[in-house]
């Protein structure tokens, strides 16, 4: 009999899949079944099964037939592909938040980028070594990302950049996290990039912005 609520389940047992993932839990390139899968996530294997054809669909995981899946594998494939799409969604826009974010928004994005900046300098070091500077920082640097594309008001855009954001977390994961080398670094683009911003300025933004990714791209090329 399939389960009720099936497709609720599928969302949670979506929501799961991707926890885990970023939690690494789960690992780029690894092998993993249906059955598996209900173990890890507490969910049916109706909602598993459900899940598969979106997680496939969405590049996160590759089926083998009569095996199982795979994670998506961190190559330079999938990190020229999701950096590639990710600076086209993000330069038009950073312009249109310029436009019209409002001034209460670019002030609490700026008063956390700096909060986070003075953190780093009570160190007094070019290498911050506090673990929780630093989680907290790359929650700042994917909210300020994320509050952008919210902007933007459009479903399409919100959910394929959502998947994107997955992927690149993906990768930051095995390459590009922040570290205690490049957290100051980070957050002073991000710095120019609110600067822009509160200036009104898209085309400063669109640089800023430009370069912030460039930096991010090469990390995970080069890492």
């Amino acid at each position: 009999m399939r389960e009720k609520n099936v497709p609720k389940l599928s969302q949670k047992a979506y929501e799961s899949f991707t926890h885990h993932l970023l939690g690494k839990a789960l690992r780029a390139g690894q092998f993993i079944s249906q059955r598996e899968l209900v173990s890890l996530t507490g969910l049916p294997l109706g909602a598993i099964r459900e899940l598969v054809p979106r997680l496939e669909a969405e590049g996160l995981i590759k089926t083998i037939p009569q095996r199982g899946m795979t994670i998506a594998e961190v190559d330079s494939k999938l990190v020229k592909d999701a950096f590639e799409f990710r600076l086209f969604l993000e330069i038009q826009a950073v312009k249109y938040f310029t436009k019209h974010v409002s001034d209460d928004l670019v002030e609490k994005l700026l008063t956390e980028t700096k909060d986070i900046i003075a953190q780093c300098e009570i160190e007094n070091n070019s290498k911050v070594k506090n673990s929780s500077i630093i989680f907290h920082a790359q929650t700042v640097d994917w909210n300020l990302h994320e509050q952008i594309i919210k902007t933007l008001n459009n479903k399409i855009i919100i959910d394929t950049y959502r998947v994107n954001s997955i992927k690149i977390r993906l990768i930051k994961l095995e390459q590009t996290s922040l570290t205690e080398a490049n957290v100051i670094s980070t957050m002073n683009e991000h710095l120019d990039i609110i600067n822009a911003i509160q200036l009104r300025d898209p085309a400063a933004a669109e640089r800023a912005m430009v370069k912030h990714i460039e930096n991010a791209r090469f990390r995970a090329l080069n890492n």
